[in-house]
Parts: structure tokens; sequence; C-alpha cells
């Protein structure tokens, strides 16, 4: 026995020896230590992590080289903490280097490993992409880090500024500490800034230095429906001038005219009308009778080509050129402003005229107006010129172009008509030469986005029932069922639904199932048959209880949290239901739901319930408008919501004669 103990406690001995061995004599930087000295007010096992120093020191040298310092330190409050143990640098392969990059590891007890040369990854930034000049060169301490240790990283990164403008997001949704952003620059430049999710902030100058700074920042708070962290965050758009009778290649922008002009001489000459162009549109369009079966068949066709991003001289600005028209047709893939650009040469061929639209895919309130640069933007879409017999809800009112209808050439789960609803209200820029700007997307309405449905359910005196639901979807609600239709194999198709029907009646299965895309109307058709054995509850073999809302909403909104620190994003749609119940013949109705029917700013809800000659008939609707509420009405909301789900909820009671 004592033998076992002394060995055990020789193995821990040894084990703790390597550990402290593996930590030792790896100084790290007299701005780490410090920064690790500071311990966050509050409770900190409320977050995975805290953000101790945040900075990045920006310097443009006379010769025109941009050299971008960047040190950062976080320190682990959590097991889930671990993944922020991460350096990350980007560059352009062909245009920048990463000179320089070191990476430490504080322990508790003070013992520090140092990360160099032979710990660092070098690889793409994007997988997806057959080739790109982006690429990004890692350090990954997650895997020695554990709760208490600091982690922290500097890189040093000479690259040649395409613009001379800049942007610095104070914080991610970690708690930060301390953050700033510095800019030197050449002797006589100047710069201003705009500050944007917080009051305006006023650079501390040096001579040709300014300093940003900001400190104690809290944690932006993972909410549902709330805006991403990007449009809370504190964030700093940065132009920067050379002195008036100075000339440079490199430029800011003074309005978003001048950035579309830019922009158009990269775009207008890449559109090229061949024959093998026009006659591919012409092939594509010989059944078609009006204006927008034109616009449909050769949009359904470019979406459908294989979507492949070869990004070759970005910084020179390429990687905002599409490839020639002619080339992306013969080669038979692109990426999305080769879709685009392809589409405007077989429109134009068509006499058809059409604009490119530059875009931020992903988050509609990410493009700030105030700041005019091209750099806000990472997809292109398209904006066809139509004439009044077309008629849709993306069509935008231009006043030098008349009607545009906006379609995105990329995504092949939305048709000519629609707009993906995480493109819809985004401020995209037209580009069309001095006659081009900032423009904003249209919103489909809710009654676009619509989810019809019609039930009719038999109810056995077991509590057993089968019946049928015919789903009718549209707009942005066909989408979903679209995709995941083309995504899934035929019996992954059909689990998905049947997992959806146990949701709400537990035990459910699909009996039979049929789907009809119907993708130029941006429309979806979902049959379904089931049964469930035991949806209604049988107590005492006398009353027999069932919620009349058999089937859940895709969309359900569940807001529990008593208080909110964010707004709330709603999307527009709208979801009806008339359900119709065959009731067993021995049963009569001994209770019933009140009818709900709730009206707020932002919504509207409504159910009724009605009993006629051995049947139950039931509604539900809502009507839910794009807006952002306030933090302030959050209590307005989640009651909207708690009455409709308390709604759903309520039983309707049987008695046996």
């Amino acid at each position: 026995m004592y033998i076992f103990l002394f060995r055990f406690a020789a193995l821990i001995f040894s084990l703790l020896f390597i550990q402290l061995s593996v930590f030792a004599g790896d100084e790290a930087p007299a701005w780490l230590r410090q920064a690790a000295q500071t311990r966050p007010a509050g409770t900190e096992s409320a977050v995975r992590a805290v953000v101790l120093h945040r900075e990045q020191h920006v310097t443009l040298e006379s010769s025109g080289k941009l050299v971008t310092v960047e040190r950062n330190a976080v320190r682990i409050l959590t097991k889930d903490g671990r993944r922020e143990a991460v350096a990350i640098a980007f560059y352009l392969s062909k245009f920048s280097q990463v000179r320089d990059m070191e990476a430490w590891l504080i322990a508790p007890s003070g013992a520090t490993k140092a990360y160099g040369k032979k710990s660092i990854i070098d690889r793409i930034s994007d997988p997806d992409d057959i080739y790109d000049e982006g690429r990004i060169k890692v350090i990954d301490a997650s895997d020695d880090s554990d709760v208490g240790y600091v982690f922290g990283y500097t890189t040093t990164t000479d690259d040649k500024p395409l613009f001379y403008q800049d942007r610095w997001s104070f914080q991610d949704d970690l708690p930060t500490l301390l953050s700033r952003f510095t800019l030197s620059l050449p002797n006589g430049w100047t710069a201003n800034s705009i500050t944007f999710n917080r009051a305006a902030l006023t650079p501390q100058v040096n001579g040709s230095t300014y300093m940003w700074e900001l400190r104690d920042l809290p944690e932006i708070a993972a909410e549902p429906l709330s805006p991403s962290f990007v449009n809370l965050a504190p964030m700093l758009a940065v132009n920067y001038y050379p002195p008036a009778n100075e000339q440079s290649a490199t430029r800011s922008f003074a309005n978003w005219a001048e950035v579309s002009r830019w922009t158009s001489d990269l775009h207008d000459p890449q559109v090229i009308v061949d024959d093998s162009v026009a006659a591919k549109a012409r092939d594509l369009t010989a059944e078609a009778k009006t204006e927008l079966e034109k616009i449909q068949a050769i949009g359904t066709f470019v979406q459908n080509l294989q979507y492949i991003s070869i990004d070759i001289g970005v910084g020179y600005g390429n990687g905002m050129r599409p490839r020639p028209s002619n080339t992306v047709l013969n080669r038979g893939y692109g990426d999305c402003k080769d879709k685009a650009n392809l589409m405007r040469a077989m429109l134009r061929s068509l006499g058809i005229e059409s604009y490119p639209l530059a875009i931020y895919s992903g988050d509609p309130n990410f493009v700030k107006k105030e700041w005019a640069s091209p750099s806000q933007f990472n997809h292109c879409i398209i904006a066809v010129k139509v004439s009044p017999e077309t008629k849709s809800p993306t069509i935008f009112e231009h006043p030098a172009f008349g009607r545009l209808l906006m379609f995105d050439a990329t995504d092949q789960f939305t048709p000519v008509g629609d707009l993906p609803d995480y493109l819809q209200g985004s401020k995209a820029l037209l580009i069309a030469g001095s006659d081009g700007g900032l423009i904003e997307m249209p919103v489909t309405p809710a009654d676009f986005n619509a989810w019809r449905r019609e039930t009719e359910v038999t109810i056995a005196e077991n509590g057993s029932v089968k019946g049928i639901m015919l789903e009718r979807l549209s707009g942005q609600e066909s989408r979903g069922a679209r995709t995941m239709l083309r995504s899934l194999t035929s019996n992954d198709f059909s689990r998905s639904i049947e997992g959806w029907l146990t949701r709400g009646a537990t035990g459910a299965k699909l009996e039979k199932l049929s789907s009809s895309d119907r993708h130029s109307e941006s429309a979806f058709d979902l049959d379904v048959e089931f049964s469930a054995p035991s949806y209604g509850q049988l107590m005492q073999n006398r009353l027999l209880i069932f919620k009349p809302a058999i089937a859940n909403r895709t969309t359900s909104v569940y807001l529990t949290s008593k208080s909110r620190k964010n707004p709330i994003v709603l999307e527009a749609n709208s979801f009806t239901e008339k359900a119709t119940f065959n009731l067993p013949p021995n049963f009569v109705v001994d209770e019933m739901p009140t009818p709900v029917s709730i009206t707020t700013p932002f919504g509207k809800y409504a159910t009724t319930i009605e009993q006629k000659e051995g049947k139950l008939f039931f509604t539900r609707s809502l009507v839910l408008n794009r807006s952002v509420v306030p933090v302030e009405r959050y209590s307005e909301v989640r009651d909207f919501f708690s009455k409709m789900l308390d709604a759903e909820q309520s039983p309707v009671v049987l008695i046996k004669k």
C-alpha cells in the first residue's frame, strides 16, 4: 500500500515538474505582464473570458508602406473560454506580409510559455475558395490553456493600403478592460473619424499621431432576436489624407458617388457581349413571353452556375473586379460578382439594362451610410431596370434610373422577384458611375412571406388522431423548405418533417408526404398525412383533453428573460391556420380556450374557436412587421409572445355523453 502511494506521489510530482518545465524561462513582454496583473471587477464566472488589452497601432511610412502592430491579451474564465487562446493574423500573399508573430501563455502561478515561429500555422483564409490570396497565420494555444490562464500575442504586418481608410471595433462580445487604436502618419498628414454605436469619440492628437481609447467595456450579452455585436460594440471609422499639395494614387472618398465612380471603373469594362453571350441569352429566353420571364430564365441559369471563387490581385482592387462575362460563361463557374456581371451582359444583349450592387451579406445593418468606403461590402448582386409591366415587391424606385428589380444571382434558393431576408433593408452601393450611390434594399411585406396551413384531424375516443396538413409557403418562408428539400436526401427530409410534427404532437408518425417546389413563384407546397397514437389525453375514461394547435410554427419565438440589454429585431412574416377537428361521436365539448386578439405596432395575433355539428373549428393568425423594437419596450414584446404561447397551449376539454 505504502509503495503504491509513494509511486503515485512520484508520478504526480513528475507531471507537475514536466508542466513547470514547459512553462519555465519564457519571459512575457512588459505590456503583457502588466495586463496580466489586471483583475476584472464584478462576477468573473458570468463570461467565458475577459479581454485585458486590445490594441492596434497603424503607422503609414513616408514610402507608402503601412505597418500594423497588434497586441491582445485575454484571461480565460471558463473551460469554454479556452478557445479564446488563439492568435490570428491576416495577410495577402502577393501584397502584404506578417513580419513578426509571437504569443505567450501565463499560468496562474506566473510561469510562462512562449510560442514562436515553430508554432505558427499558415493556411488559406477561406477553405471554400479554390485559390485565395487571403491567408492567415495562426498560433493556437487553446489545448495548453485553462481557467485562470492569460493568453497574449503580438503581430506585425506590412501592407500597402488600397484606400486611406481604416476600421476598428473596440471589442467583440467579451468585456474589454482596455481598447486602443493609434494612427501615426507622416508629417503634414491629417485624419478624421466617425464613431458608431456610442457617443462621438475625440482622439488624443500629438503631431501626426492620433489615438482613440476606451476602457471598461461591458460584455455584449447574447440574447434571442438581438442585433449582431458589430451593431452594438463601439466602432471607429477613420479616413486619413496627405497634404493638399501632395498627389497620391491611394485615396479616401468624400461621398458615395465617388465610391460608385471608382467601382464602376472595375466593373464596366468586364461586361463583354460577344456572340457566345448573346446566343446563350437568346437560347435561354426562346420561350419567354414577358420581360419578367426573360429575367427569370437568365437569373435561374446564372444562379445554377457552380460557385467558385478565385481571388487574384485582391490588394490591387481585384477583389471587387469581376472576371469578363464571356470568360465566366465559357468556364461555367464564378463567384458573386462574376455571376452578377454575366447576368448583366446577357440582359444587355436582349436590350435590358442592369447595374451591379455591392452589399454586405449577413447583416442588414452592417453598412454605415455616414462612412463612404467600398471596404464595407462583401457581396455583389444585381439591379435590373424594368418596365411598368413587371411587378415585384423587390422593385426599388430610383430617381435617376427608374424601376430597379433587385436580385441575388448567387442564392439559388431565392428566385427572381424575391430577395434573401438577410439582404432586405440593407444599404447597398448602386454601381453606376456618377449617378450611383448608396440606396436601401426593399423589404418584402409580411403577407408575401406567408405560411398558410389547413389542417383536418379526426380524434378517436382513445385520444389517437389521424390528420392531413396542407402547407402553402411563399416568399422567404418558402426558402427554408426549399433549402432543406434540396440539401437533404429524401429519407432525411421525411425524418425532418416527422421530427417537426413530433415537437407538437408527441409520438407523431408521418404516414405520407408530398412536396412541390414552385420556385419561379417563390412558393413551396407541402402535403402531410400523419397520425399520433396519444395526442389527446383520456382521463378516467370520461374526459378527453387536447390542444387545438397541433403543430408548431417553425418561426416560434421564446422570450423568457425578465429583463434585457439589447433591442429586439423582428422579421416580416405571417402565419395563418384553419384547423378542423372531427370529434369522437360519444363526446361533447365541455371547455374551450378563450379567443385571443392582440394588436401592437410590431405585430398582430388572433385566435378563434367554434363548435358546430360534431366538429371543432380553430383558427390562428400571426403578422409580424419588420422592426427593431427598443429595449425599453421589451416587456411589451415578451408579453406579446407569452400570450401567444399561452393561447396555443390552452386545451380543449371533451366530456363523454
